[in-house]
């Protein structure tokens, strides 16, 4: 089906059937269905006629936020993603509910890039914000969490104003600290994962797992910028890509039922916060 396909991907979602799977989707949706595969399209969408909407703008993952101007086809941000489904779900006089993920903070930190990972929470904290300007704060229910943490850390002593991907610096306008081996660190590393790999300026987060710089053990941080798209921080235990940990996570809300959102809430408490703001389910 018409999706755009790199010529590196080989034969990553492609169907053996010869099924197009889009067009039976738009056959069975009737009247006011619309399907999108690029940037041009998605900004043509008429959001007061059409009242299904399907996006595939990659076979698989789209692209991280900071790669994102280099996807082939252009793909929109998630911020400009759910003003949109908003503006089409809120044709319903009924309501809605519209959940949204930003994925690929999960993948970059993976990949062990905090730059990847930073820079796609700042894209979706701007989704979050999106959200809220279109809506109303009187009846609409916003709630933001996440189903895990990784364990990238944030050391302490670092001076106020310091690049968060910076060396760590403890006094304004030091040098870099150094670590009992003499060599200087960085404010934010992992505990676990691929571990040091520099490659400058290169923003897909994913090419940090073919490095061949990869090293299990310290590097003289000296003369390498680690505020690049490509560095990818050192980490404590050497593995083939970073894992989730274990702490609590936190969520946030606003609007209808967001007073309950207090301290530490048990998972399941999310669910019954969405059904009393929106009745999901019939009793």
């Amino acid at each position: 089906f018409n999706v755009e396909k790199p010529a590196e991907a080989g034969e990553e979602g492609d169907r053996t059937d010869s099924r197009d799977l889009p067009s039976e989707w738009l056959a069975k949706s009737g009247d006011g269905a619309v399907y999108v595969v690029d940037q041009a399209g998605f900004d043509a969408i008429d959001t007061e006629t059409t009242t299904k909407l399907l996006g595939l703008f990659n076979e698989s993952h789209m692209q991280y936020e900071a790669d994102r101007t280099n996807d082939i086809a252009g793909e929109p941000s998630i911020a400009e993603m759910t003003e949109k489904a908003i503006q089409v779900l809120d044709n319903n006089d009924n309501g809605f509910f519209l959940m949204v993920e930003s994925g690929r903070i999960d993948h970059a930190h993976h990949a062990g890039n905090a730059y990847g990972a930073l820079a796609d929470t700042v894209a979706f904290a701007a989704a979050v914000k999106a959200a809220y300007d279109a809506t109303n704060p009187d009846d609409t229910l916003i709630i933001v969490t996440a189903d895990h943490s990784h364990v990238m850390t944030i050391g302490g002593y670092v001076t106020r104003g310091n690049p968060i991907l910076g060396k760590a610096v403890y006094s304004e306008g030091g040098s870099p600290e150094l670590a009992k081996d003499g060599l200087p660190f960085t404010t934010v590393n992992y505990n676990n994962g691929i571990g040091f790999c520099d490659l400058g300026a290169e923003t897909d987060s994913d090419a940090g797992y073919g490095c061949e710089n990869a090293a299990g053990s310290r590097t003289d941080l000296t003369a390498i910028d680690t505020e690049a798209p490509g560095f990818h921080q050192e980490a404590l235990i050497p593995l083939s890509s970073e894992t989730h940990s274990g702490e609590d996570i936190t969520i946030h809300a606003t609007g209808p039922g967001s007073s309950f959102v207090r301290g530490t809430v048990e998972q399941s408490m999310v669910f019954h916060l969405m059904n009393n703001a929106r009745n999901l389910v019939a009793e």
